[in-house]
């Protein structure tokens, strides 16, 4: 740079202030646990105020429904006969329930959340 080369502080100083701009611009992903309150508000252990249901963001695996809930139908194609259940071989369907492990968030959920510049996402159920 013209003019500064009798001053080693102010290239010194210049490159102080392009590594705090780079790592200002740089966030690491952050992981956080959380908990889903009574209200389904989220409260996570690094944000001390509850994030409102509908202000953060949840994997779509944790919004399929309910346990029970159905999940999904298959088709009426085919014969196959449940010797078990005394049914015979004829065209049927079956309904397939959601399983307690793939069910949506709920409160009293521990979570692993996930923040993303500044918005927290639930990314699944931590249990031990």
């Amino acid at each position: 740079m013209e003019g500064f080369d009798g001053h080693p502080g102010t290239n010194m100083l210049a490159n102080v202030l392009c590594g705090q701009i780079k790592r200002e611009n740089v966030r690491a992903l952050d992981l956080d646990f959380g908990e889903i309150m009574e209200n389904g508000s989220l409260l996570t252990n690094t944000y001390p105020v509850p994030i409102p249901k509908g202000e953060y963001s949840v994997c779509r695996q944790l919004t399929l429904g309910k346990t029970g809930e159905k999940l999904a139908k298959t088709k009426k194609d085919g014969q196959h006969s449940h010797p078990s259940v005394g049914q015979a071989g004829s065209e049927h369907e079956h309904i397939v329930l959601i399983p307690e492990k793939m069910r949506s968030i709920k409160a009293g959920d521990r979570v692993l959340v996930a923040w993303v510049e500044n918005e927290a996402v639930v990314v699944d159920i931590v249990t031990k």
